[in-house]
């Protein structure tokens, strides 16, 4: 049974090898990473649709202060002869022309003088709209950056695990094959060989579990980065080590009211909404427009007119405003009210994620120097058991466990350095100043 349990894990060793031979490998930087997510993030392909919906708006709020110019003309023939009766004094239509064909066209243009201010606010809550578009832009680009960087520190902490563990299993191999000569000289036991053979096992089925968790971290990668899914992806070594000393938690609360953009995008929307409500109170106003007209019209044999050109004003006032009650004004209103609400609660939901998330920071920095103690503790109680064994002082079983709590204990170290850079990254995105180079 143990021939083929190691067989197997010899197998998937070498599939595992073969898989990362045939990967190609990419060496990247986590700002490198975060470029690329923010390249091909597909999200982020939507809110650049959703700029350029929110432009175009402005455009057409921008075009209702432009001249209005309609041209129209017609042709019209006339198969029975029509009743013409002039009722102009001394001028008869008996005997008159016959018409069958009439031409006709005209030119209108209107130029709007007044509103109400209802296209003056139409251009100015447009453009409002438009940087909101882009501060939310700007906002999901941070949290594509904190992805990244989630999966970046994934991939990290894969990949130390199995340095770690191939290290500890290419000692424990070397114990073993003293031990195996140790039971053939008759200095130890069988039973104490095959314990340490059974704790070599367990780092192999160990370095198996790191280098799986490993490969799905990779695959993650390349998907968030918009890469071959066969390509392997070697970070940085120096990750763990780019976070900056923590400040106060004021400093980041006053950070996050300046910085945030969402926070930006929503008092856009409330400007907005402002102006919208101006603009609903507006169509109670009359609109006034400078209009002008050119007519133009052709019946054979009986009438021909051109250079019939009118200059003038236009008033128009919609009555039913007397008796109707302005819903525009109504639900803009109730806009406000909700952009209001959900200001306040961005802000307290802002507060508590600063405050969270600098616990979180603080806890992890304080992780590390336990882990680093534990370490210490673990590998300098390796040696002292390791040389009680060698002089008979100490079971194998002692040695084993020893070897078992020095191993956990240097992986937790990278692990809790890993995790608190990105702890510290998390802060820095819900203060709105995660960098992106």
């Amino acid at each position: 049974m143990k021939r083929i349990n190691n067989s197997v894990i010899a197998l998937s060793l070498l599939a595992g090898m073969m898989y990362t031979h045939a990967q190609e490998k990419k060496q990247l930087s986590l700002d490198e990473a975060v470029q690329l997510g923010i390249q091909n993030s597909k999200s982020l392909k939507i809110d650049a649709a959703k700029i350029e919906e929110a432009t175009a708006d402005l455009l057409e709020a921008k075009n209702r202060q432009l001249p209005e110019l309609k041209v129209s003309g017609s042709y019209m023939y006339l198969p029975i002869k029509p009743t013409i009766d002039l009722k102009i004094p001394g001028v008869s239509s008996a005997g008159g022309p016959e018409v069958h064909q009439v031409a006709f066209g005209s030119a209108n243009l209107s130029v709007p003088l007044y509103s109400g201010g209802r296209i003056k606010y139409g251009i100015q809550s447009a453009k409002y709209l438009v940087e909101a578009s882009k501060l939310s832009t700007e906002n999901d680009k941070i949290a594509i950056a904190y992805n990244v960087a989630q999966a970046y520190n994934n991939l990290f902490k894969a990949n130390q695990s199995i340095k770690v563990l191939e290290e500890n299993l290419i000692a424990s191999q070397k114990r073993d094959e003293t031990f195996l000569k140790l039971e053939n000289n008759g200095v130890i036991a069988r039973n104490d060989r095959l314990k340490a053979n059974l704790q070599t096992s367990n780092i192999e089925l160990q370095l198996l579990e790191a280098k799986n968790n490993y490969n799905i971290a990779n695959i993650n990668m390349d998907l968030l980065l918009g890469l071959p899914e066969s390509t392997e992806i070697e970070v940085d070594q120096n990750y763990i080590d780019e976070s900056d000393d923590v400040k106060t938690v004021d400093f980041y609360l006053n950070e996050a009211r300046e910085n945030r953009k969402d926070l930006q995008a929503l008092e856009q929307q409330r400007k907005a909404a402002e102006l919208g409500t101006k603009a609903a109170k507006a169509e109670n106003l009359p609109s006034i427009a400078l209009t002008g007209g050119y007519v133009a019209a052709d019946v054979p044999k009986f009438l021909t007119l051109y250079n019939a050109v009118n200059v003038g004003v236009g008033i128009s006032y919609n009555l039913s405003n007397l008796w109707k009650e302005n819903s525009s004004l109504k639900q803009s209103k109730a806009r406000e009210m909700q952009l209001s609400a959900t200001n306040e609660l961005l802000n307290d939901n802002i507060k508590l994620d600063v405050n969270k998330e600098y616990q979180n920071t603080d806890y992890s920095k304080k992780r590390i120097a336990v882990f680093e103690k534990s370490a210490e503790q673990a590998n300098e109680n390796y040696r002292i058991t390791k040389n009680k064994y060698d002089n008979g002082l100490a079971t194998m079983t002692e040695l084993l466990d020893a070897d078992a709590a020095q191993i956990a204990a240097n992986v937790g170290v990278i692990n809790a350095k890993a995790d608190a850079s990105l702890a510290y990254r998390k802060l820095l995105q819900t203060t709105g100043t995660l960098t992106i180079k």
